[in-house]
């Protein structure tokens, strides 16, 4: 079998881009369809020009992401944003909710490092960005599921980013705040008011405002020196 194709900038990166039929996964592939990379999006919708697949189903990720391989050739740039939320306190959860959660939103983002780690190592330039969430940092109320699961997000992130630095692939996250997105619709009105009143700008952000931030960690050379760094996009909900 022949090695991968070197990467080579004058050829336009390979991205791939879960999550990325809408809100954040959505904005950060327009961004780099923008800066001249080729994209190719995976999302559970599927849909015109989209790869279907179900992050948390390890047959799924595989054939989604062959079908990607085929389509872009080596990947350069992975963002995991398929994400999942929803609402309970912890003492009414089923198990049910607890194991959707952490299987989209953190063994979604293992299956799917694990499928580009090997050939970015072997063509030795690679970027994998994960989205958390600032609630790793600091919890959130009725979301424990997803407060744990983003927090396993920053910790495999940083793992990752030890593993691979050495062969020049960086493994960075970006944890934003709450983001005015169809993930966010779906939680109550009484907590999406309780958290603008908490926020120093006193406003959810826009996608299009995170999507700076994955193109940053996949610049060279102005990505280069993150390595298992936490950007917070978050209106100032966290300041670490």
């Amino acid at each position: 079998m022949s090695a991968p194709a070197a990467f080579d900038p004058a050829t336009g990166r390979a991205v791939v881009v879960t999550g990325g039929a809408s809100g954040i996964g959505l904005a950060i592939a327009e961004a780099f369809r923008a800066n001249g990379d080729r994209v190719a999006v995976l999302d559970r919708a599927g849909g015109d020009g989209i790869i279907p697949v179900d992050v948390a189903d390890e047959a799924s990720v595989r054939e989604a992401f062959a079908a990607a391989r085929e389509r872009l050739g080596p990947v350069h740039v992975l963002v995991n944003s398929a994400g999942l939320l929803t609402e309970s306190p912890l003492e009414e959860m089923t198990l049910a909710m607890w194991n959707e959660t952490i299987g989209v939103d953190l063994t979604g983002v293992f299956l799917c490092c694990r499928e580009v780690v090997g050939p970015m190592r072997e063509q030795r330039w690679g970027r994998i960005i994960n989205i958390a969430s600032q609630l790793a940092i600091k919890g959130g109320n009725g979301l424990s599921h997803y407060s744990a699961a983003k927090a396993g997000v920053i910790g495999l992130t940083k793992a990752l980013a030890l593993e691979m630095a050495p062969h020049n692939v960086l493994a960075n996250s970006i944890a934003p705040g709450p983001i005015a997105t169809p993930l966010v619709d779906g939680i109550s009105e009484d907590w999406k008011a309780a958290k603008r009143a908490e926020l120093p700008l006193g406003r959810f952000g826009t996608p299009a405002e995170v999507a700076p931030a994955a193109i940053l960690l996949a610049s060279d050379p102005g990505g280069n020196l993150f390595v298992g760094q936490t950007l917070g996009p978050n209106s100032g909900d966290v300041m670490p």
